[in-house]
């Protein structure tokens, strides 16, 4: 199971190299694969990273909210921040200002906008689709908590100071739920799942339009946050996990399907009209505890999952019968250590991304496995099939990361660095350069065109 602290470079192995080693390597081409990156040191780690939605477009660069957790030692409150950050657009940021950052030092396109102090550590954050300023958020508590991050007012971290009052508290589960959390993208339904080995269902539909009412009232510490806010009963409760769910998650087109993985090895996948109980159970999925689930939202037949034995399986649903047999389309073995987080690109059907606790996030692309590699790649044995970009840019176990669905191939990523920097967290937003995922012919085409002003310049 998961602890509550859980937790590249382009396409080269890193078999038998320290993470330091690694991270040196990956230092030294940072121009030559990225199109932008900034670093943010954190003095307290990160559990969760989410994009919010985009604020002002300009001409260089965009504005827009990023949503993070601050977890403490006790010294001051935890938090979930709310922070401003500004998206450097495409071709845009040079060379130079890419290779040159401090590792601890602070960004500066990332900006705390506003404090909401957290009954206990965030472990997990999740954004309503249909309506982004509204985020859930996991705890070591059975309860989910609902905000509204536009209308809480911002607190100030200092020992002692009063925790914020969530707008909705979602009850239903017996036990802790500390990391499975969904929203669904079609309608306003919350999934979790806890310690209880239970899969719980919520409708916020009715409570969204009140959220932010009683402004005046929240603004006034000392309340009490069982009585002042508003508590929301499960609508359904699924049993079939017989250990902890660690990670849920919806149907990209249907609020009554959605997705199960646990600490039993255990894929579900569930129908809320049909029944409570499991509509398939595939029973040993992975070899170890499995940590995490996404379903593909272009392709609503693949679903990933990530485990503690290393390895990302991608499942289709169509070849899962109903005894709950069946095996991985494919399985990804590029990670040397548990696999915390997948998530499919939101731009490409074919493209996810992985992060480990072993400090890299890789990106893959499943429609090339198979695919004829690289004779240097293929006799070295160190290049996974389909894996074709490799981001050791975090010194840690890689705990979140989030494709920015307003710039596809932007990604915020942190990473838990307190055991080997003896710091907090790392926060990266990044976006590998264009020319390594378009098209061969297009890149061809691109590089041709300076062709002859490279040549002359080296004359």
């Amino acid at each position: 199971m998961k602890e509550s602290n859980k937790g590249g470079g382009g396409g080269s192995g890193l078999r038998g190299r320290s993470v330091d080693e690694c991270y040196s390597q990956w230092k030294s081409v940072v121009p030559v694969l990225y199109d932008w990156l900034t670093n943010h040191n954190l003095i307290w780690p990160s559990l969760s990273c989410r994009w919010g939605p985009q604020l002002e477009q300009a001409t260089y660069k965009n504005r827009q909210r990023l949503y993070l957790s601050e977890q403490t030692d006790g010294s001051v409150p935890n938090t979930l921040v709310i922070a401003n950050c500004e998206v450097v657009k495409p071709r845009v940021a040079a060379a130079e200002h890419i290779s040159q950052f401090n590792e601890e030092a602070r960004s500066p396109f990332v900006k705390k906008f506003k404090t909401i102090i957290h009954p206990g550590e965030v472990n997990r954050i999740r954004e309503l689709p249909q309506n982004s300023k509204i985020v859930a958020t996991h705890t070591d508590s059975p309860e989910v908590l609902v905000w509204d991050v536009e209308s809480q007012p911002n607190r100030h971290a200092v020992l002692g100071a009063t925790e914020s009052r969530p707008d909705l508290i979602l009850v239903g589960h017996k036990d802790n739920a500390e990391f499975a959390l969904a929203m669904s993208p079609t309608e306003p339904f919350v999934l979790s799942g806890g310690k209880d080995k239970s899969v719980v269902l919520w409708s916020i539909q009715d409570h969204i339009s009140t959220l932010a009412v009683d402004q005046g009232a929240r603004k006034s510490p000392g309340s009490n946050k069982q009585a002042d806010s508003q508590t929301v009963q499960a609508r359904e409760v699924f049993k079939g996990h017989e250990d902890t769910v660690e990670d849920v998650q919806f149907c990209p087109s249907s609020a009554n399907e959605f997705c199960s993985v646990g600490d039993d090895s255990c894929l579900i996948l569930w129908d809320a009209r049909t029944s409570s109980t499991p509509g398939l159970k595939v029973d040993k999925a992975h070899n170890a505890d499995i940590h995490c689930v996404d379903w593909n939202p272009h392709d609503i037949n693949l679903i990933l999952t990530g485990s503690a034995d290393n390895t990302v399986r991608m499942f289709d649903r169509r070849k899962l019968s109903s005894s709950g047999v069946g095996s991985p389309v494919h399985t990804f073995e590029g990670h040397s250590a548990a696999v915390l987080c997948v998530q499919w690109s939101p731009d490409r059907s074919s493209i996810f991304g992985t992060s480990a606790e072993d400090a890299l996030l890789n990106i893959w692309d499943h429609e090339k496995v198979g695919e004829t590699q690289d004779q240097t790649q293929a006799d070295s044995g160190d290049t996974p099939s389909g894996l074709f970009f490799r981001h050791a840019g975090h010194r840690d176990k890689v705990v979140d990361f989030h494709w920015n669905a307003s710039d596809p191939w932007t990604i915020v990523s942190v990473s838990d660095d307190g055991e080997s920097t003896g710091g907090g967290g790392t926060l990266q937003i990044w976006r590998m350069m264009d020319l390594l995922y378009r098209p061969e012919e297009d890149v061809i085409s691109e590089l041709d065109k300076f062709k002859d002003h490279l040549l002359t310049c080296s004359t």
